[in-house]
This record gives structure tokens, C-alpha cells and sequence, in this order.
């Protein structure tokens, strides 16, 4: 265990020289161990800061030991990184992900969440657009992952600053000297926030901001049609700033067809940092959004949820960073 990784049952049973079992009969039924072995369980607890009233303890007599997670469209990158980062920690205690889209069912009528409540999961961790209200949880901790829109009652969020993020790729893009520059987006919560963000940052700098593909959604074939769009009109454009990775290629896709190449015409960022940005054969400049670092704290606070330390809903915002490559260069002057 690190300095800086949140102990687990595992290391509670090494420091204790006991079996993982034995800790979880500790936290469940301490009266049924010998008290010299207990005693060690709960010295190490006290000594490696394990908090078992927040997740072991509220476990130890769980009933599916499983974590239902709902996805928006599993085509989408982001979920990749989000979804390791779930396990790191919730693997080590005791805890699987299932994994069901939008459209998943269980009987007539039935969409996704309410397929995971009827599975009695332990835990939610919804990574689409929830309705603002979500009924029919049964007392189920849930956690929204990533910027959804309006954030539902009762319901903790965790997510990367999208504002902050659409902010440093727009910036870079006028400090690169650029002035026509477009944003290429979609529907959901996350494009939205990005797109205003976009929007402010180029009316501060005095320039006209430029929005296409609104409604769309957020792939690389609706990125491809709406810079086909965006060039009949505006060919002018020296920069696109795309609300995703997958936009981004689909934004390079339609700038190859007319001819145009990047970064020596159009400068391109994306938003993700996903698998796609970092193929050495696009190497594309992008807003790296910690995808990993959110699932694995989406995981932490849906322990302390299910373990009764947060009551009231909350929102944890990670900082995002701007990974420049070769698609973006210097305007031509």
C-alpha cells in the first residue's frame, strides 16, 4: 500500500496476519472471534486508517456484493478509463461491476436502472444523462460520473471541470494566434458545459464564437457531416476545437476530403485524452480529463454512501489538463 491509496480489507488483513475472512467476521460478528484475534483486526484498522464503517462493516453482510453501472453508449472511449478506475477500488473490497446501456432491459418497460434495482446491486453509478428526478431507487446509493446536466436530487456527482477544460483548449487556440475558430459539438450534458465555455472564452477575447453540429451526436460520423457543413460555409475556419476525441477524427476526416491538412490548415484539439488522441499516428492535442482519477473517486464516494457518510448530495470537480501534440500549431500570419 502507498502513501497516498486508501487502505483496504486486504491490507487491514496482512497488517493483522489474519485472513480477509476473518477481518469481515470481525466487522460483521466480532463476538464470534477470540479476542486476542479480534484485537489484532482492530489495531490494524486503528493503525492504517481503515474506515470499515463506511464500506466493510456496511458489506460485510451485502447482498450481491455488486455494483450496477449504466453507460450512455458503450462506442464512447471515456468509459474505458472510467470503468478501471471503478475496479482499482472497488475490487479490493469485494465489490464487481455490471455493466448495462440505455437500452438494457429486463422486462417490458423496464430501462437500465430499474433492471440494476431489481437486481438488489449495492450501489449505482450512473455515467448518462439521469432524469432530474430518479425515483424507485429503494434506498440505493447512486453516483453520477462525468458532467450530466442537471444534477439530481439526493444523488453525489463526480466529474472533471468540463468548463475549465473547454476553457484551456479554446485559450490555446487563440494564443496559437488563432481567430476563426470553430467548435464542432453534440447533445448530452458534458457537450453543453463545453460549449458554453467555448462560447464565453471566445466573446472575452473579442471573437465571434462559431457552433456547429448542436444536437448532434457526440461521434465521429456527426463530427465528419458537420465540419462538411461548417467548410461550405465558413472555409475561412484555421481551428476547430472538438467536443470529444472521437469528434476531433471525424473533424480531420472532413477537413482530408477538401484537401485540407493539420495542423499546417486547421488546428485541431479534442477533449478526453482517449486512446484515439494518444494513436502515435494522430497524436492529436487535447483536454486530458482524468477519466481514470474520476472513476476512482466516483468509487470512493459511492462507498461512503453506501456505508451511510454521505447523506446529502454532492459535487466533486477534478482539475483537467491541456495535452498539446501535433494538431495544433502556430496561425499563419
Amino acid at each position: 500500500m502507498t502513501n497516498s491509496s486508501r487502505p483496504t480489507i486486504y491490507d487491514v488483513a496482512a497488517r493483522a496476519g489474519v485472513s480477509k475472512s476473518l477481518v469481515s467476521l470481525v466487522l460483521r460478528e466480532p463476538g464470534t472471534v477470540s479476542e486476542r484475534r479480534r484485537r489484532a483486526v482492530l489495531e490494524a484498522i486503528d493503525e492504517l486508517g481503515y474506515r470499515p464503517s463506511s464500506a466493510a462493516a456496511s458489506l460485510a453482510g451485502t447482498r450481491t456484493r455488486t455494483i450496477g453501472m449504466v453507460v450512455e453508449d458503450f462506442a464512447n472511449l471515456w468509459f474505458v478509463d472510467l470503468l478501471q478506475g471503478l475496479r482499482e477500488v472497488l475490487k479490493p473490497e469485494g465489490l464487481q461491476v455490471l455493466m448495462g446501456d440505455r437500452q438494457m432491459t429486463m422486462s417490458p418497460g423496464r430501462d437500465a436502472i430499474d433492471a440494476f434495482v431489481s437486481m438488489r446491486v449495492e450501489g449505482l453509478v450512473l455515467a448518462l444523462d439521469p432524469p432530474d428526478v430518479l425515483t424507485g431507487l429503494h434506498g440505493i446509493p447512486a453516483v453520477v460520473a462525468g458532467e450530466r446536466g442537471p444534477h439530481p436530487d439526493g444523488v453525489a456527482k463526480v466529474a472533471n471541470d468540463d468548463r475549465s477544460g473547454a476553457r484551456l483548449a479554446t485559450r490555446h487556440l487563440i494564443e496559437l494566434g488563432h481567430t476563426r475558430i470553430a467548435h464542432v459539438t453534440g447533445e448530452g450534458g458534458a457537450a453543453q458545459v463545453r460549449r458554453e465555455a467555448y462560447e464565453a472564452t471566445m466573446t472575452e477575447a473579442g471573437l465571434e464564437p462559431l457552433v456547429v453540429g448542436h444536437g448532434n451526436p457526440t461521434n465521429d460520423e456527426a463530427a465528419t457531416v458537420a465540419t462538411r457543413e461548417l467548410l461550405a460555409a465558413r472555409r475561412d475556419v484555421t481551428a476547430i476545437f472538438a467536443a470529444n476525441d472521437a469528434m476531433g477524427l471525424g473533424c480531420m476526416g472532413a477537413l482530408r476530403e477538401v484537401g485540407l491538412s493539420v495542423p499546417d490548415d486547421v488546428s485541431i484539439v479534442g477533449y478526453d485524452n482517449s486512446l484515439i488522441a494518444q494513436a502515435a499516428y494522430l497524436d492529436m492535442t487535447t483536454v486530458d480529463d482524468r477519466s481514470l482519477d474520476v472513476g476512482r473517486e466516483t468509487a470512493r464516494v459511492l462507498l461512503d454512501r453506501i456505508g451511510g457518510a454521505m447523506t446529502e448530495a454532492s459535487t466533486l470537480l477534478l482539475t483537467p489538463s491541456l495535452i498539446v501534440r501535433s494538431t495544433t500549431r502556430p496561425a499563419a500570419r
